[in-house]
């Protein structure tokens, strides 16, 4: 493509500018081939001559078009440039605040100096499992890249941080480390990824510093390997640490600080155990004032110090350790303030018991003598002796400046060491990703070994960087099988050589440091003789001859030669070191152990950075001259093998490369410094990556996206079948030459500039399209204009028509109208005047007589009055007479019952002495309530409970008591009105006086009014006049009033209703939180719980190996029945196996749930207490009832005796007739049949057989109902022997509690008729069957039943005993207390004491009638139950009388014919209940819970089948009234369907089904419960259902518990499935074809990270949420419950989407948000379809629907600002300014958001009080609600499936 074609006119480009860089500039002329001058238009307005290189005559760089500006991907720019990179990340960095930007596999990040909200969990969750190039750039996207890759690839990984100083590297390694952290977790409960982050504070203390640059500089470079499991969950770490700044230890610039942990250290002196460190204020110290800036605005030191404390604590490092790291480290400064004095020129000394050097010896330990002489000397060994020279100061300071060096970086290593120690793991590693945080390329005005070393590191990764972009684009053509054509990139390998080569300058310096006389000078001299000329990347300056220059990748740098010996050497004295290692102190020689450090005996200088290694685990072993050439390594040499290293495990692991940027020197938010960025951008390799692809095909499309893109360059008869060919004819029309573009297997590859060719024609198709659709609008516009203005014309011409015949008609009629009104008006004024004068003569003749009636009156009135006063006064004498005489009386009877409270004292009082005996029988209820805590045997926890009810109920107390002292105080009021009125009333007596007095001066003075009344009637008149104006004047003003009232009123009805709505949202709002707290409680409660038993499963596989023969108990059962705290016997035996088998369980501490459950049970054992002792009271009461009424006994007696009796012979009866139906049947069967209908195998044969059990079973039964009542008989006869009478009703009493259900009560009802009957009665009747046998076997049994009743009974007695003992034991102490108040109260004095007694006895009664109340309660509980008992009994009685009546003798039985197919039988009554046998509970829950399956055998059942038949099961548990098989049925149910959802949890049709079922199963549990809230919908046969003998209040809290932990769950499979659908379905596909074209970003996402799952669209989301919802409509799931998951749904969809969007700036464009719209409208539609709108599903979309319109709406004008304000209420201001910042035009017509309108919005937003979260937590889980909805189905009307297995259960 020529030139002419693309600088045009207009033609945007960039310029050099020597401020801004880079400026833009528009072209006013078109460029011709020749032409030496390109006229331009500046930005600022200006026009410029731009002249170009009449060498090179290089056109200036293309500006990108705008739609491409912003792009988040540098290399998808169509002109790849300086000028384009710079400006792209300006306009990302300040216009929208993106920190972030990729370049190629570069992550470019920009410090912004401002805390972000981009670093939360729920950021790291959104790019958790997100491919690299779907999300916004992110050093989360490339820590999540490289964890991935790990994964996959099972290949180890690096992720390569660099950076200026302040530039933000050492952040970004930090939220890299958090990331993985996050997102794996440790393999072991030891936390590692907590002692990986740990580490960070440590090193930042004792390695980072305050720079002129930045707060926290990183002063050492580091390497961490975080070590992966197979899992890939972190097990470990390692840390190298490289180029430590040594000479910051003894020497800082100005405005630096020395390492964070000084200063911390001098800010924590004054807490106690730092107070033999001998520490103060940081100026007191050399080492720590050089820089004059010892505080860091906005840091804390001491809490600094508190929280590397606490890390080092975490990392295992003990608190001795500590201690003895912050004495090194106190030493290292005491010794910088040691001071030397001269003696001479050569030597010098320190002052004796010099206090910094006291301090120093003593903090380490050593020789005070010994350190001080030498510190001022040294020793020089030649071959044949040993000599101690002086040193001077200068060499004195230096040496201890060195000394000070060395021990800081021995310690530095130490503790690297010791946290690899701690983060090392004894598992295997499997994989590795290594984070690199090392400082970028540095230059300064003085550079010396620090940067050369420095810088020497950067060439290496710098050529190892260009190697893998090479590799990368090398594999990306090979791929598309694209002709490979060598790319000419910088070779960086030269500088390299020059550094490290053979004779390489880090040779020569190490040859210079081995010769005895070797100086700077020399060293220089050597490197000019050896590069100078020869090697053109090695310069000499002009003006210098100690310096040299090299040219690295990213600039020149001038060099130093001074120092760069003493450096390299890095040495210090060797006797001092020896002094150190003789010390006391254990920790300091451990740091001199494994010295390789060069100890020599000449002179020690200061040294700059030195590198630091891992100490090796086994120190090698070799020859004796092997440790001397280990001592001479220098440290360039130890630095070039440690780099060499690093380099080694970088190219053995995947590299991904963050480069930080720092934008400006002086650390201001969101400021951008062109200059620095572009230094920074060259230095970090940025711009060579860019350079590499635009040498080639930097834009890449495939053939679909550049189909949809560029469709409109295409005409229809270009389109063909397949995409890959219309777009190959496509481009050899579009572009000529071949050699821009090449065609691969999937993609298009483009040379640069290219794509911004092919917009530029698009644009210009478009534009055309648009002018012509403009001209057929405009053209319609103005002639449908013109027609609406013609018709116009002619309407108003006939309205005006018009108007002027109405005017004239109108005119006519009102002359006629004023002549009838004047006729009449002039009637009216007349009569008008006549009605004034009849009215003032009416008023006037009445106010007279008024006023005469009036005086009438009041003189009656004082008249009555006066005797009312008499009467009152008269009253009020006798009253106070009353009143004296009732004080005195009561006074008298106060006296003689305070005398016999005395008395009662006293006996209370040796009655409390006794008290001690019974503190023995407490021991009782202890073991009881121990027993009941099971494993909680500490008195401590119970005492402490003790207490804090102790001090709940002094609170109680407290409260009371302040209450009666303010009643108190109340009434001493009313005491003081009572005696104002007192005084009032002689102060009437008084005025009575004066009135009397006043009364006679008015009946004198009347005569004179009287007088005056003549005078007053006149003036009364006018007053009158003036009266009635203002009366009118008032009655206006009141109308007025009172509608002013009226509007108040209704203002403030309506803002109190509004209050009140405001008021009940609030409320709903506190108990969704509430109620959402508690299920999330819940919710860690399940997990927990699961995570305990997969814990004591494992435990149980590694620890406990089974014995031969031994079977072991499910554990399961036993934690679940903790959990719920049943206290059944099957619970408690079930539970000893796991307690032995499991003794590690022992060690678990108890936790805070399990104690409120035991006090809980605690309480219920108290209540329990409580009925125990009512009900021996109401023995009590019964006992002396008996006895009152035992005369009249017998005779009743008798008559229910001969009943009995008469009982007996119609069961007998029914016995005989029961025996003759079945021989009757037997004759049949033999005798009459055929043989074929009689053969087995016929169905006559099958019918009568089935008849015949059943009529077994039926014999069987009433065999064993007669056994049990002859048993009953002979028992009652050995009972009635010693007495002669039954009439002592205490033994009936007990004989009817020790009936354990209401059958045994009425066969011992039937039992005690039969004992009645004569004792004639002989030994052949009652072996007239010759069942005497059985009889006597029935009798043995039964005496042992009632044996095991009478021993049960014994020991509920013995607890009822020791409860009541417990109860007197409190009575006692109550009493105790009772007689402290009591003695307190005789201390007080007299108007106190009584009222200390009224509050006592008020406090007392309070409590009394407390107790009451709830006696009374549960009296009324008790009566409820019995009258439902009652009704029970009388109904069975009912029917067994009805039945007996209608028996038939034997004889007509043999008279009738028989027909032996047929036999008549009346079909049983079925009364809704199943029947189990006790053994078979295992096998019902195994058939009907554990082995059911959704899909197979219970998609045909009715809806909620398995919960009807457990509750069916209940309800027969509850008739037989046995707690223990109620107990154990419930309790292995939800047991089993925990067990079914832990192994099937993750199949969304199970967890739906037993949701449903449980929910159900809680609906019958209320609706048969008997309460009547549930009973309202029953029938009355359901009523008759209801359970009689158990409350299952308790266990339908736990059934609502397990419901919402399966709601939880069911919400988290959904979620699980939902969640790959939702952003391709609703973001990324294209419901409505066309609307959002493909933006032509070009992104080049990486071959790895594309996932090879499907594509999912709206509709896979909508047949997912069909699929979700027939299957809960199949299972029978509630409505409203079907609606909440609904809801649930609905919120996922809506925040993921949300969440997406926000974090997704290609997303972000008006055609995404018309998308969107479309894609809630339909999912809106379901709702409808479903009848699901009122749900509130539609309003937790509301969020998504707002972000869309925000995306569509205008975004210009203040307007606009105030309507998307409005709008935008369900977003929070992070959220909209999020949006608005990533808003991307996709066609150039659009136009981006200007930061003016953004910053308006913030202006308008800041009062709004919203969430500063960016995004919505998609893990919120509503509250769930289960709303009772009772069951229309009869029980008695189910049938059970043959499928389910269950032919063991009978209904009854």
């Amino acid at each position: 493509m020529a030139a002419s074609e693309l600088y045009t006119k207009f033609a945007r480009v960039w310029i050099p500018d020597p401020k801004e860089v880079w400026k833009s500039a528009e072209l006013l002329k078109d460029y011709k081939p020749g032409d030496k001058i390109l006229l331009l238009h500046l930005e600022d307005g200006r026009d410029l001559e731009y002249r170009l290189d009449p060498k090179t005559k290089e056109l200036p760089h293309l500006r990108n078009p705008d739609i491409l500006v912003g792009e988040n991907d540098l290399t998808a720019l169509s002109y790849l440039h300086e000028p384009a990179v710079l400006h792209n990340l300006r306009v990302r960095f300040i216009d929208s605040k993106l920190i972030y930007t990729y370049c190629g596999i570069v992550l470019v990040a920009i410090n912004p100096y401002e805390q972000l909200p981009i670093y939360g969990e729920d950021i790291i969750n959104a790019y958790s499992g997100q491919n690299m190039g779907d999300m916004d750039p992110h050093i989360f996207a490339v820590a999540e890249e490289a964890y991935k890759q790990m994964a996959r690839d099972e290949r180890n990984q690096s992720i390569i941080v660099s950076g200026e100083s302040g530039a933000g590297k050492t952040v970004s390694a930090k939220y890299a480390m958090r990331y993985f952290a996050t997102v794996s977790g440790s393999a072991s409960e030891a936390n590692v990824e907590e002692k990986v982050l740990a580490s960070n504070p440590i090193m930042e203390s004792i390695g980072n510093a305050k720079t002129t640059r930045n707060d926290n500089s990183s002063r050492f470079g580091k390497y961490i390997e975080i070590g992966f499991d197979k899992r890939h969950r972190i097990i470990g770490a390692n840390m190298r640490t490289y180029l430590l700044e040594k000479s910051r230890v003894v020497f800082q610039a100005e405005e630096e600080r020395n390492y964070h942990i000084f200063y911390q250290l001098c800010a924590s002196a004054k807490l106690p155990e730092f107070k033999m460190l001998r520490l103060g204020d940081a100026n007191n110290f050399h080492y720590t004032k050089q820089g004059g800036s010892p505080v860091i605005e906005g840091v804390d030191d001491a809490k600094e110090m508190a929280q590397t404390r606490q890390a080092c604590t975490l990392l295992g490092i003990s608190e001795s350790y500590q201690m003895g790291i912050f004495r090194i480290l106190a030493g290292i400064l005491h010794l910088g303030n040691v001071g030397f004095m001269s003696r001479d020129s050569d030597s010098c000394t320190i002052p004796p018991k010099h206090e910094p050097l006291s301090i120093f010896c003593d903090l380490m330990a050593v020789d005070f003598e010994e350190m001080c002489h030498w510190l001022c000397h040294r020793k020089l060994a030649t071959a044949a002796e040993t000599y101690i020279k002086p040193i001077s100061k200068l060499q004195a300071t230096n040496a201890r400046d060195a000394l000070a060096k060395h021990i800081y970086a021995k310690l530095f290593n130490w503790i690297v060491d010791h946290v690899n120690q701690v983060l090392h793991s004894a598992v295997k590693q499997h994989s590795f990703i290594g984070v690199l945080d090392i400082y970028g390329f540095e230059t300064f005005e003085i550079n010396s070994f620090e940067q050369f070393c420095i810088n020497y590191a950067n060439e290496k990764l710098q050529q190892q960087f260009n190697m893998h972009v090479f590799k990368l684009e090398q594999e990306e053509y090979m791929k598309e099988q694209i002709p490979w054509t060598l790319i000419d990139f910088y070779d960086n390998q030269p500088c390299i050589n020059l550094i490290e080569s053979k004779l390489g300058i880090l040779d020569l310096l190490d040859e210079e440091c081995k010769m005895p006389k070797g100086t700077d000078d020399t060293w220089a001299q050597k490197l000019y003789n050896t590069h100078l000329n020869k090697c053109a990347l090695f310069e000499k300056p002009r003006l210098s001859n100690k310096a040299f220059i090299i040219q690295h990748f990213a600039d020149k740098v001038e060099y130093q030669c001074e120092g760069f010996l003493e450096k390299n050497k890095d040495t210090v004295f060797e006797e001092q070191i020896k002094v150190l290692k003789s010390s006391k102190f254990k920790m300091l020689p451990e740091l001199f152990q494994d010295d390789e450090k060069a100890i020599s005996p000449s002179s020690a200088t200061s040294s700059g950075r030195t590198l630091l290694t891992r100490t090796p685990a086994k120190p090698t072993k070799g020859r004796p001259g092997q440790a001397a050439k280990e001592h001479k390594k220098t440290v360039g040499h130890q630095f070039r093998n440690s780099l060499h290293l690093l380099m080694e495990t970088l190219n053995a692991t995947t590299p991904h490369y963050v480069r930080c940027i720092k934008p400006n020197d002086f650390k201001f938010p969101f400021t951008f410094d062109e200059k620095r960025a572009v230094q920074q951008l060259r230095a970090c390799g940025v711009l060579e990556t860019i350079r590499i692809s635009a040498a080639g095909f930097p834009s890449r499309w495939t053939y679909q996206e550049f189909f949809s893109r560029y469709r409109v360059l295409m005409k229809q008869k270009d389109v063909l079948s397949e995409r890959k060919q219309t777009c190959k004819n496509v481009l050899e029309k579009l572009i000529q030459d071949k050699d821009k573009y090449q065609f691969g297997k999937t993609k298009i590859f483009f040379r640069a500039g290219q794509v911004a060719y092919l917009e530029k024609l698009r644009a210009d198709k478009l534009r055309a399209a648009c002018i012509r659709i403009q001209k057929t609008i405009r053209g319609w516009l103005l002639r449908k204009k013109f027609l609406r203005m013609r018709k116009a014309a002619i309407t108003v011409q006939r309205y005006v028509r018009g108007h002027q015949a109405r005017c004239y008609a109108k005119f006519l009629r009102r002359t006629k109208a004023a002549t009838i009104i004047q006729k009449y008006w002039r009637m009216y004024v007349i009569r008008r005047r006549y009605k004034i004068w009849r009215t003032a003569t009416i008023v006037l003749q009445s106010y007279l007589r008024g006023y005469l009636a009036r005086n009438r009156y009041r003189k009656i009135l004082r008249e009555h009055k006066a005797v009312i006063i008499q009467k009152w006064v008269r009253g009020w004498l006798a009253r106070t007479y009353y009143k004296r005489s009732m004080h005195a009386i009561i006074y008298l009877q106060c006296c003689f019952r305070r005398m016999m409270a005395k008395r009662e004292l006293k006996k209370l009082k040796i009655e409390a002495r006794s008290v001690e005996r019974y503190k023995k029988l407490h021991i009782g209820m202890e073991n009881k309530i121990m027993q009941l805590q099971r494993k909680v045997d500490e008195q401590n926890k119970d005492y402490k409970c003790l207490m804090e009810k102790l001090t709940n109920l002094e609170g109680i107390y407290n409260s009371e008591t302040e209450k009666l002292r303010s009643d108190l105080e109340r009434l001493q009021l009313s005491e003081e009105e009572a005696k104002i009125a007192t005084g009032r009333v002689l102060s009437l007596q008084e005025e009575i006086a004066k009135l009397r007095k006043d009364l006679e001066q008015t009946q004198c003075e009347k005569k004179s009014i009287e007088e005056c009344a003549d005078r007053y009637k006149q003036e009364t008149e006018q007053l009158v006049s003036n009266l009635k104006e203002e009366n009118t004047l008032l009655k206006q003003e009141k109308e007025a009033l009172n509608h002013l009232i009226v509007e108040q009123a209704k203002e403030m009805t309506e803002t109190m209703e509004k209050k009140l709505i405001e008021e009940t949202k609030q409320l709903e709002l506190d108990l969704n939180d509430e109620r959402l707290r508690y299920q999330n409680l819940l919710n860690e409660f399940s997990r927990l719980e699961e995570r305990y038993d997969d814990l004591k499963e494992e435990m149980t596989l590694m620890v406990n190996v089974p014995k031969p023969g031994h079977k072991r108990t499910d554990s399961t059962h036993s934690s679940n029945e903790s959990e719920y705290t049943f206290s059944s016997e099957i619970a408690e035996t079930e539970d000893i196996p796991s307690r032995t088998e499991e003794p590690s369980e022992k060690k678990v501490p108890l936790d805070m749930s399990l104690f409120l459950k035991l006090q809980k049970r605690v309480t219920e054992l108290e209540q329990e207490k409580q009925v125990m002792q009512d009900e021996l009271d109401r023995k009590e009461e019964q006992v002396l009832r008996s006895k009152a009424k035992e005369e009249e006994r017998p005779q009743i007696r008798g008559a229910e005796l001969e009943y009995e009796s008469l009982k007996r012979q119609e069961l007998e009866s029914e016995n005989k007739k029961l025996k003759n139906e079945l021989n009757e049947l037997r004759k049949a069967l033999t005798e009459k049949s055929a043989p074929e209908v009689t053969a087995p195998g016929a169905p006559a044969y099958r019918v009568l057989m089935e008849q015949l059990t059943s009529v077994s079973e039926e014999l069987d039964v009433r065999k064993e109902e007669v056994l049990i009542l002859r048993s009953q008989l002979v028992s009652q006869k050995e009972a009635i022997q010693p007495k002669n009478t039954m009439t002592d009703s205490t033994i009936l009493l007990e004989d009817v509690q020790k009936m354990k259900d209401k059958g045994e009560i009425a066969q011992a009802y039937i039992g005690l008729k039969e004992t009645n009957r004569s004792s004639a009665m002989d030994g052949h009747e009652l072996n007239e069957d010759g069942e005497l046998l059985l009889v006597y076997e029935g009798l043995k049994q039964a005496n042992r039943l009632l044996e095991s009743q009478l021993q049960s009974q014994k020991r509920s007695h013995e607890n009822e005993a020791e409860a009541l003992r417990g109860e007197i034991q409190s009575l006692k102490e109550e009493n105790n207390r009772q007689q402290q108040l009591l003695a307190q109260n005789l201390q007080l004095p007299p108007e106190a004491r009584i009222e200390a007694s009224l509050q006592h006895e008020i406090t007392r009664l309070t409590n009394e009638n407390l107790d009451l109340m709830e006696q009374l309660e549960k009296q009324d509980k008790t009566v409820r139950k019995l009258k439902k008992q009652l009704k029970v009994f009388a109904k069975k009685i009912g029917e067994l009388e009805v039945g007996q009546m209608e028996n038939i003798s034997p004889g007509q039985i043999i008279d009738e014919p028989i027909r032996p197919v047929n036999i008549p039988r009346k079909e049983k009554d079925f009364q809704g209940m199943l029947e189990y046998k006790k053994e078979d509970e295992q096998k019902l829950v195994k058939n009907l819970i554990l082995e059911l399956k959704p899909r197979g055998v219970a998609v045909n059942l009715i809806p909620g089948l398995p919960a009807y038949i457990l509750f069916m099961c209940v309800r027969h548990a509850d008739y037989l009234n046995d707690d223990q098989k109620v107990r154990s049925l419930l309790t292995s149910t939800i047991n089993s369907i925990k067990k079914v959802l832990k192994k099937r949890g993750d199949d969304f049709e199970t967890v739906s089904f037993w949701l449903s079922n449980t929910c159900r199963f809680l609906h019958c549990l209320k609706q048969y419960s008997g309460e009547e809230g549930f009973m309202k919908h029953n029938t009355s046969r359901q009523n008759e259902h209801c359970l009689t003998n158990f409350d299952l209040a308790e266990y339908r809290q736990v059934l609502s518990d397990l419901a919402i932990q399966i709601y939880q769950q069911l919400v988290r499979v959904l979620e699980n499935i939902l969640q790959p659908m939702i952003v391709s379905g609703m973001l990324e596909h294209e419901t409505i074809q066309g609307v959002s074209g493909v933006k032509p970003t070009g992104l080049r996402k990486r071959t790895s990270s594309i996932a090879d799952e499907g594509t999912y669209t709206l509709d896979s989301i909508l047949r997912q949420l069909n699929s979700f919802h027939s299957v809960m409509c199949q299972h029978g799931m509630d409505p409203e419950l079907i609606k909440q998951v609904v809801k649930q749904m609905f919120y996922i969809v809506g925040a993921v989407t949300l969440n997406n969007l926000l974090l997704r700036k290609d997303m972000c464009s008006w055609s995404k948000g018309m998308q969107i719209r479309y894609n809630v409208s339909q999912l809106e539609e379901w709702l409808r379809d479903k009848n699901l709108m009122n749900s509130g599903a539609k309003e937790t979309l509301e969020p998504l629907i707002q972000a869309a319109q925000l995306l569509q709406v205008k975004k210009k004008t203040d307007d606009d600002a105030e309507a998307i304000c409005s709008m935008c209420n369900a977003l929070t201001t992070a959220q909209i300014v999020k949006v608005l910042n990533l808003y991307t035009p996709v066609n150039e017509f659009e136009e981006r958001v200007s930061v003016s309108f953004i910053r308006t919005i913030q202006m308008r937003l800041r009062d709004r009080k919203d969430s500063p979260q960016l995004l919505m937590d998609a893990k919120h889980i509503f509250p769930v609600t289960f709303p009772f909805n009772p069951s229309s189905l009869a029980l008695e009307t189910i049938q059970i499936p043959a499928s389910l297995g269950l032919g063991f259960i009978s209904r009854v």
